[in-house]
């Protein structure tokens, strides 16, 4: 099965920016549909992103919408997510999370997916 490994994260500044990677091991990630959600202290885990096998369909929240870009590379076993103009409500522990099976299902819903990295840190200052 695939592993997922994410990294890019760090402190920065209010109006910054961050790229976050999600390298795949195991497995060709090309097979898998590929998600970020984001989890802060007390909080549940929201869906931030998500993005097809080919990168021909996209999905935002409305909470990142404008600001954050999903992408992937598939030659690299790679997907990324490129967060700019952050603010402090960004701060959160970020996660990969990746699906391969077929068939509608809902992208927001964090159970939908069956492979997970174990999180990269994102701090946003004021």
């Amino acid at each position: 099965q695939v592993q997922l490994v994410e990294s890019g994260g760090g402190l920065v500044q209010g109006g910054g920016s961050l790229r976050l990677s999600c390298a795949a091991s195991g497995r060709t990630l090309s097979s898998y549909i590929v998600a970020w959600f984001r989890q802060a202290p007390g909080k549940e885990r929201e869906f931030v992103a998500s993005i097809s096998w080919r990168g021909s369909t996209i999905y935002y929240s409305d909470s990142v919408k404008g600001r954050f870009t999903i992408s992937r590379d598939n030659t690299k076993n790679t997907a990324y997510l490129q967060m700019n103009s952050l603010k402090p409500e960004d701060t959160a522990k970020y996660y990969c999370a990746a699906r391969k099976r077929n068939g509608p299902f809902d992208h927001t819903s964090s159970g939908e997916y069956d492979h997970w990295g174990q999180g990269t840190q994102v701090t946003v200052s004021s």
